[in-house]
């Protein structure tokens, strides 16, 4: 069984609750989440769920990551971006939502393991973890066909002939009566290595929780293909003895997703007493990570992009620096001033008052723009497009005669086209 939901939507037992827009799990699925999210002050790893009410009904809502959750009950949670949830019905905002998590996904940095191209996987209307399956038999079935790699294995055994070295210590131990044996130590060239056999066992995993029958029938016909490889008695040994040599790169794909599968499917974990596992990413970074990489296409090497920069502190104390300041991308011209942008994943609305931003949003600009522009120069907030915000604000807020603030939106686009809209008297366009 799985449901699906939006960022910051609701998930109850009560079927009363259905009204507020809230899907409905088992009672049993519901207490496991609920102690997950009541534990959230004991690990930062449970703080993309939060227990509420309404109405005497008790709520337990998702936050802003997205991905799958699973229960100890087999029981799993799709948590989707709510920029696709405005569309005409609900499956295909549904639909819409996922393939672009999916595209988005692509160009996670931390999280390289989504093949760029989603047209098969969209054609089949997978949800999110069947296409995470999908995407790691894939990977294995194009080991397969390319061979799998075998290695010499130090084997021991005590054979009808001598081979390799004998063991003197188990030759007395075991053949002192049987004479004709040879207790030996030899290396044989087998697939038995410990990249095989973390694939092998990764296999023996994702049985476990795919349910389509497409996924089931290549899941199949890869175990056949690895039955001379055993499962991993240790898999952080096998992990750390693993060595990738010339001629291996098909194997790079299919140990990431292994490694991932295998540590519990997650970036992100939430295990308690019964160990359920989950895949959830926070929004803000899977956003930001897809603008810096859209961003340098649309500089096209006219402009350096930088990310994530560290350099400058709020206060100085004592000496030594404080309260580190971290805008999420910084554009480098020669010869030109910093222009700093700094990513939302919020949707907000240009009716509202103050255009629906927040306070503390254009408080850590202008901190930005002082510290990294020295007071004078551009600053962009970009916030995800959407049908309340398809036009960057036409005028900058300015903090001061010479430092300027844009707010524009970031288009996501399906067919290739996603890009950041800006306004046309920004000197950014001219970059």
């Amino acid at each position: 069984m799985h449901i699906t939901v939006f960022e910051y939507g609701y998930i109850t037992l009560a079927k009363e609750a259905e009204s507020l827009g809230a899907s409905r799990i088992t009672s049993r699925a519901f207490n496991y989440l609920k102690e997950v999210s009541l534990s959230a002050e004991e690990s930062d790893l449970c703080k993309c769920l939060s227990l509420t009410k309404r109405n005497g009904v008790e709520l337990i809502q998702v936050k802003n990551y997205v991905g799958v959750l699973f229960t100890p009950t087999g029981e799993h949670i799709e948590v989707l971006p709510k920029v696709g949830r405005k569309a005409k019905s609900e499956d295909s905002a549904i639909e819409h939502s996922r393939q672009m998590l999916l595209m988005m996904l692509a160009h996670l940095g931390s999280f390289r393991y989504i093949s760029a191209n989603q047209a098969s996987v969209a054609n089949k209307k997978m949800p999110l973890l069947e296409v995470f399956i999908y995407q790691f038999l894939q990977s294995v079935n194009k080991l397969i066909k390319r061979g799998l790699k075998s290695d010499y294995v130090t084997q021991q055994d005590n054979l009808n002939f001598q081979k390799g070295k004998l063991l003197v210590g188990h030759q007395l131990k075991h053949n002192l009566v049987n004479r004709h044996k040879f207790y030996v130590q030899y290396d044989e060239y087998l697939v038995n290595r410990p990249a095989n056999r973390l694939i092998a066992t990764a296999l023996q995993k994702v049985a476990q929780y795919t349910r389509i029958s497409s996924n089931q029938k290549l899941l199949r016909e890869l175990q056949f293909a690895f039955i001379d490889v055993p499962s991993s008695k240790s898999v952080a040994q096998d992990i750390n003895a693993v060595r990738l040599d010339r001629g291996m790169s098909d194997y790079h794909a299919p140990l990431d997703w292994a490694k991932l599968i295998l540590a519990g499917f997650s970036p992100l974990s939430m295990k308690g007493e019964s160990n359920a596992l989950s895949l959830l990413f926070p929004m803000e970074a899977v956003f930001e990570s897809y603008v810096a990489s859209i961003l340098r296409k649309q500089l096209d090497g006219k402009a350096e992009l930088l990310t994530q920069a560290r350099s400058k502190y709020l206060v100085t104390h004592n000496e030594q620096n404080k309260f580190q300041l971290k805008p999420d991308l910084l554009i480098k011209k020669t010869n030109k001033p910093f222009i700093v942008l700094d990513t939302k994943w919020k949707l907000i609305d240009v009716t509202k008052h103050n255009y629906g931003i927040s306070q503390s949003d254009m408080y850590q600009m202008f901190a930005y723009g002082h510290k990294y522009l020295g007071g004078e120069g551009e600053l962009y907030l970009i916030y995800p497009s959407h049908e309340d915000f398809r036009e960057p604000i036409e005028h900058s807020l300015d903090f001061a005669s010479g430092l300027k603030l844009w707010v524009v939106p970031f288009v996501i686009s399906l067919t290739d086209e996603s890009r950041v809209k800006w306004p046309k008297t920004a000197e950014i366009r001219s970059l």
